[in-house]
């Protein structure tokens, strides 16, 4: 990487020499107005230190028969290597010449941060922090050591809440509006790097709306401010003083901070610790879809000028979705006035609105807009989450049809097609049984036992209505079709070319 002085040299001489290359014109000079950096953030670091807590959480580890210590990483060929691995089997349990018991137990132990939001004791830090501990403390500024006790966690959003009793009333921080944070705004961050303490870092918003794929609730501040191991559940700070982040995690090849840091919104967090300490769990709105991306094909396809929105493949039985008569195939716009511009915003916005709140959606609906009124439940936990409907289809032994121009041949559900591909005994739509090669139904990765449910958001039974919805579709010159298919991994609209079949070669 260059020194930074010799950057803005070139940077300079680049401006020279492109304002030579042209003919001069009247420009109106581009003007923008900074605020100073600060001339120290002392005053601001001490009035916060007092409020943030180094928090040490730990569980007892047991282990199991036949499985002892994990063999440290030498560098290849290192002569270390052969010697703890030889050191190692001797000792595991059930060796030869190594002890029989099985190891005793051990405690391990893990270290964040957090800070304190009332002066009775509540502190807030990552649930990934105390998750699994059987013991939980907290240091103060002070070096004052208090036992916790956990209020509420909420595993989807990786925020806790803790309770500690000091006797006295303690110094505290509160929630800012993360909202009016930009991009190049000053952040403070103060946390446990590697254990060692009250430790200060500044710098900036780097991005905001960040989705690093943690959950479906991702939407973190991205700061440069330095974040490390151990700052997990600290704040991020404005220049107010005030919290507009929980400092969550880091990118970094090598475990240390290179300036990547990412960090939970205050605006998503303050409801999820008011629902931790009234309720103990996050209470959050439920709408009981599945979704899938509105691709460029599924957009074309249903007439929908923009790729756009969050597609419903799914309605839960019973749920706020279904009473709506929101349907699978159905393209979710607007969830209570916020449009929803792709799949991955609508769980957030949802997840963020009132338990009972009854909200409007604008929905995408046999090509044109529909508005339904719907009533948000609370979200069942994962584990109630975890089971599919399958839907009913009688039995009828027909044999393949081949659907022109789509290179695939489809047939009814029969016993014989559900012993076959592992359906299930009640089992609804039409079966695929062959894909022939360099088809339309090839390249997007159709196979034999997958099953079409709907057509143009149309229930098939036969193959029948797989065609006579393949060639309405063609009448009305879609360059696509679009399929609702259920697999293994679930159902999904896949959108098929209307184009001819290619030949091989």
């Amino acid at each position: 990487m260059r020194p930074y002085r010799s950057s803005i040299a070139r940077a300079v001489m680049l401006g020279v020499s492109l304002s030579l290359a042209v003919p001069p014109v009247a420009l109106a000079p581009l003007t923008a107005v900074a605020r100073p950096a600060p001339d120290s953030f002392a005053d601001l670091a001490a009035k916060l230190l007092p409020a943030v807590v180094n928090v040490s959480s730990s569980q007892v580890i047991t282990a199991r028969n036949g499985v002892g210590p994990e063999m440290p990483i030498f560098p290849p060929g290192s002569p270390f290597e052969q010697f703890f691995k030889d050191f190692l089997n001797r000792n595991r349990p059930g060796q030869r010449g190594g002890n029989d018991q099985p190891p005793p137990e051990r405690r391990a132990q893990s270290l964040g941060s957090g800070f304190i939001i009332d002066p009775s004791g509540y502190i807030v830090t990552n649930n990934h922090v105390i998750e699994g501990a059987d013991e939980v403390s907290v240091t103060l500024q002070d070096n004052t050591i208090l036992k916790a006790k956990i209020v509420g966690r909420d595993e989807s959003g990786d925020l806790a809440l803790l309770k500690v009793d000091a006797g006295k009333p303690l110094p505290t921080v509160s929630f800012g509006d993360s909202s009016t944070m930009r991009v190049g705004d000053w952040v403070l961050a103060i946390g446990n790097p590697f254990g060692l303490g009250g430790t200060v870092t500044a710098g900036i918003v780097s991005a905001r709306g960040r989705d690093i794929h943690q959950g479906q609730y991702d939407d973190f501040i991205q700061t440069d401010a330095a974040i490390n191991r151990g700052n997990s559940g600290g704040p991020l700070f404005n220049m107010d003083g005030q919290v507009i982040g929980i400092n969550t995690a880091i990118f970094s090849p090598s475990g240390g901070s290179i300036g990547i840091g990412f960090s939970i919104p205050s605006d998503m967090a303050k409801k999820v610790i008011s629902d931790l300490r009234e309720y103990g769990h996050a209470r959050r709105g439920w709408l009981g879809v599945k979704i899938q991306q509105v691709t460029p094909d599924i957009a074309e396809s249903l007439g929908l000028k923009d790729a756009a929105g969050a597609m419903v493949a799914g309605v839960t039985d019973g749920g706020p979705a279904e009473r709506a008569k929101i349907h699978s195939g159905d393209i979710i716009l607007k969830f209570d006035g916020h449009d929803v511009k792709e799949m991955h915003n609508l769980p957030r916005i949802v997840g963020d609105t009132d338990v009972g709140k009854e909200v409007p959606v604008v929905l995408w609906r046999d090509g044109k807009e529909v508005t339904v009124e719907t009533t948000l439940a609370e979200r069942p936990s994962d584990e109630k989450l975890a089971a599919a409907d399958q839907p009913a289809q009688p039995d009828n032994g027909t044999r393949p049809t081949d659907i022109a121009g789509l290179g695939m041949k489809v047939a009814p559900v029969s016993q014989d097609l559900k012993d076959k591909y592992q359906l299930n005994s009640d089992q609804k739509g039409v079966v695929i049984t062959d894909v022939a090669p360099n088809t339309p139904a090839a390249e997007r990765g159709l196979k034999p036992g997958d099953v079409i449910m709907e057509v143009q958001q149309n229930q098939v039974a036969s193959a029948g209505d797989v065609q006579k919805q393949v060639e309405a579709a063609r009448k009305a010159d879609r360059k696509n079709v679009l399929m609702l298919i259920q697999r293994e991994g679930g159902v999904q609209y896949v959108p098929l070319s209307l184009s001819k079949v290619k030949q091989p070669g």
